[in-house]
């Protein structure tokens, strides 16, 4: 247990200490400042560019950034259903996988569309070779679309009047370019080295330690597992996701994944300070974070190194832990660790099976995406952070009696309301999507493994995990149906594109009003006292939106086991 615990607490300092300089390296790229990489990339960027006739210099206001969002992503589905729907016939289909049906390929399509990457499907049986690298395709540039929308609400940060917020081509093809790329391709070098396939043939025949004869899936999985985790994905080459050991052979390569699932989201926290230079407010932003963080996965740790009250009554040795659903190469601790970090950051990619867990686990499982503000995805997690900074700012301004101004700019109505539809849609839709699951047991109930409060928890689950863009699940559930593919796809859309229309809407207003210079009754934003006020808000409104549902879950499941 200590070594294991020790691992954990190595592995997250040295991202931290990692991140620092590469936020460095971020703000230098969406600056366009030069960096070390720039012989390398800059003669591929402008062949693209020359290719497809885009100006990377023409800038953009905030409309226009989002009306190349909104169209290249609808191109990337349409793309996708075609791809998904005749997968069968398609080159690159060496096992014979047949075709998605049209509600499987549209819940698959558009979760990875929206960097959820949600999976109702398992990988060896539900997907061709063409199949799986199409998304590996999206895995990467949903990413950059959601680093390039990140990146036009720290340029809006910059303390100046502009309408003009950079070029959304740009920034998402750098985003790809010069950060998802290098750092998947090292971490994809290490999977190889380490027992990772990365082929085109078929079904490999192996044995086992008895001398069964076993037909195992192989393909490119070294080269779809790295981008999995930095663009914060989540979509495992195999249906056991990272608890598959050719996805994540051994303890190496699942420290390597949950470090590659790290770096991005903590290094665009510090990349927001140096791009505007104000190196403090990242260390607020971090340190707001970071406390939620530890506050989950503490009980998470603690809760599980303790096992099953249950089991312990029948005389079962609990000293590994609460050890069902968990792989024994990983432990106890690693695995506890990684539920937490996966479900934060928004990942959503598994090395046990969350369905397992203790009730408390799975509680702070929830909690991690229904706060959806420590960390996040990459990109998405400084959007989501960036609402709840409004709103502290808002109504710290009025608890003072002053007007809310964040950055030097007024924050007035218009953009309190566009915040508080973001910030009230995303339980609005979990809640909404779960009640309606719940009145029509004809279309749910046959798909639940599990009866009563944890099959309520399982329902509550799916559709956290849809709405916080994350993918993973209490994989009792039996999601395969229309119901589950078509509802679960409906909350994938809203709750990934009003989440960036909205920050990036806000940002760009805020951008084109008049710079307020700093006085002594400027309400200070990097200051550990304005962290507290922005970490009581989340707080506050995750408790009144989620409280009533988690009672009748995981809540009321603890209880009924002590």
């Amino acid at each position: 247990m200590n070594t294991e615990l020790f691992g954990i607490i190595a592995l997250f300092v040295l991202t931290v200490a990692l991140a620092v300089p590469f936020g460095k390296y971020i703000a230098k790229v969406y600056g366009g400042e030069k960096t070390l990489l720039d012989p390398v990339f800059s003669p591929l960027e402008k062949g693209f560019y020359r290719l497809s006739g885009i100006r990377p210099n023409v800038e953009m206001n905030w409309k226009q950034h989002l009306s190349a969002l909104l169209t290249i992503n609808m191109v990337w589905f349409f793309l996708g259903m075609f791809v998904l729907m005749n997968q069968g016939w398609l080159p690159l289909n060496p096992d014979g996988n047949p075709s998605q049906s049209a509600d499987l390929a549209f819940n698959t399509t558009i979760s990875f569309v929206v960097n959820c990457n949600l999976q109702h499907y398992s990988g060896e049986t539900g997907m061709s070779y063409l199949g799986q690298l199409f998304l590996m395709f999206l895995q990467f540039v949903t990413a950059g679309t959601g680093m390039a929308a990140a990146a036009v609400v720290i340029i809006a940060l910059k303390e100046r009047t502009t309408e003009k917020l950079g070029n959304f081509y740009d920034l998402f093809v750098k985003s790809c370019t010069r950060i998802l790329l290098p750092v998947s391709f090292v971490i994809a070098l290490i999977l190889l080295a380490n027992g990772t396939p990365m082929t085109f043939n078929g079904k490999d025949t192996m044995y086992t330690m008895q001398g069964d004869t076993v037909q195992v899936s192989t393909g490119p999985v070294a080269a779809f597992v790295p981008i999995k985790h930095v663009g914060t994905n989540g979509g495992g080459f195999f249906g056991a996701n990272s608890a598959h050991p050719l996805e994540n052979p051994n303890y190496a390569t699942n420290m390597t994944e949950m470090f590659g699932q790290m770096i991005i989201p903590l290094a665009m926290i510090f990349a927001l300070g140096y791009y505007v230079k104000r190196r403090r407010l990242s260390w607020m932003i971090f340190g707001v974070m970071t406390l939620g963080f530890l506050l989950l996965t503490i009980p998470t740790i603690v809760t599980e190194l303790h096992g099953n009250p249950k089991i312990a009554q029948m005389g079962v040795d609990m000293g590994s832990g609460a050890m069902e659903g968990k792989e024994t190469r990983f432990g106890t601790t690693a695995s506890a660790f990684w539920s937490i970090a996966t479900t934060v950051i928004s990942t959503g990619s598994i090395n046990s099976m969350h369905d397992s867990f203790m009730p408390v686990s799975g509680l702070t499982q929830m909690l991690s995406m229904m706060t959806n503000a420590f960390y996040g995805g990459a990109g998405a997690g400084i959007l989501n952070f960036y609402i709840f900074i409004i709103l502290a700012v808002f109504i710290s301004g009025l608890m003072v009696g002053r007007t809310p101004e964040l950055m030097g700019k007024k924050i007035e109505a218009r953009e309190m309301k566009i915040a508080m539809i973001v910030a009230l849609l995303h339980p609005l839709l979990i809640l909404a999507a779960t009640a309606l699951g719940v009145s029509m047991p004809e279309l749910t109930a046959g798909t639940l493994n599990n009866p009563g409060f944890h099959g309520f928890s399982e329902m509550l689950y799916e559709y956290t995990s849809s709405a916080a863009n994350n993918g993973s699940g209490f994989e009792g559930l039996g999601d395969n149906t229309p119901w589950w593919n078509i509802s679960c796809g409906i909350v994938l859309i809203l709750s990934r594109f009003i989440p960036i229309i909205g920050p990036v809407a806000i940002a760009g207003i805020l951008a084109s009003k008049k710079h307020v210079p700093e006085s002594a009754g400027t309400l200070k934003t990097d200051t550990g006292t304005f962290g507290i006020m922005v970490f009581a808000v989340i707080v506050i409104i995750t408790a009144l939106s989620f409280f009533p549902a988690l009672t009748l879950g995981p809540i009321a499941e603890y209880f009924s086991m002590q």
